[in-house]
């Protein structure tokens, strides 16, 4: 077989909720492609060595048919340098203090190579607030918005896109979730809608180490191929739901805490012809992505992702 028959033959696989077992991607196959982009936090060494990032980017060098590069916001122009994003097919993402940093041009290019059907992202944990994480969730919102207008008022229709008044400060417990359209009609016969962007954070986190329990929701899903039904974190941080995102195509993963506190920890968006897999655990000072069901996830997305 051809390397490029082999690398059709994996995505008709993948695309069908199948796996290939890694002697069937063959030595001439097309590599896919991976760079692990972090902010490489001093608090990530209470928990690794050498930064969370190239603990993820060393597990996955040892998987085959991956090719696999670490960077981080220290590298040349924040680690996006062109020569970086375009050998790039799907690009991993843990961000934190220093989200503000990359901003939305600099993200930009990212969102439509990602629309385009060329790169795929993974947001982990506090990425959630990372520049490329929420400007995909700013365009997914207005391509559904727009989708919506126009069935439920046609073309004419004005849109008012309104971002958050600041864009790192968490909802509280009772606020409308976002995004929302407001969709006005003039006695003139004119009509407007104001859609206001997601917040793409939650009311209520934790830092206290306790355990969390994760249970697949979708068994036959490429991305949580070969997992227990439930497994145990032993240590991470709380989120809390409801998540102020556009609503997700699929969830694969939900996550429970004692205290009663639940989270859509794995969250699927197609954007264009690309997609976004949003994964929710992985605070710095605990060892998440060290755990064996962790490091699978991330193995299993970024094989049916490419």
């Amino acid at each position: 077989m051809t390397a490029n028959k082999t690398r059709r033959a994996f995505l008709k696989a993948s695309a069908c909720g199948l796996i290939l077992p890694a002697t069937a991607i063959s030595a001439g196959a097309k590599s896919i492609r991976v760079v692990v982009w972090d902010e490489r936090q001093p608090e990530q060494k209470q928990a690794y060595d050498r930064f969370l990032g190239n603990q993820i980017a060393e597990h996955l060098k040892g998987k085959p048919g991956l090719s696999v590069q670490s960077v981080s916001i220290e590298d040349d122009e924040k680690g996006l340098s062109p020569g970086i994003i375009r050998e790039c097919d799907i690009l991993i993402w843990w961000g934190h203090r220093r989200q503000a940093e990359i901003t939305p041009k600099m993200a930009q290019p990212l969102i439509e190579r990602i629309k385009e059907g060329t790169l795929c992202l993974i947001a982990l944990h506090s990425a959630h607030w990372s520049t490329p994480f929420v400007e995909a969730m700013y365009e997914r919102t207005r391509i559904d918005a727009e989708r919506t207008l126009k069935q439920a008022a046609g073309a004419k229709v004005e849109i008012d896109y309104i971002e958050p008044a600041k864009r790192y400060m968490s909802p509280k417990n009772g606020d409308r979730l976002t995004p929302y359209i407001d969709l006005r009609k003039f006695p003139d016969g004119t009509e407007k809608a104001s859609v206001y962007m997601p917040n793409c954070c939650f009311p209520a986190y934790r830092t206290d180490g306790k355990p969390s329990q994760m249970r697949v929701l979708k068994p036959d899903h490429p991305i949580t191929k070969g997992l227990p039904e439930k497994f145990e974190l032993p240590q991470t941080e709380m989120y809390a739901e409801p998540f102020h995102v556009p609503e997700p195509d699929e969830v694969v993963l939900e996550e429970r805490w004692a205290t009663g506190e639940w989270f859509r920890s794995g969250m699927i968006w197609k954007l264009g012809k690309g997609r976004v897999f949003y994964f929710r655990p992985g605070h710095e000072t605990y060892p998440v992505y060290k755990e064996k069901p962790v490091l699978q996830i991330l193995e299993n997305a970024v094989r049916w992702l490419a």
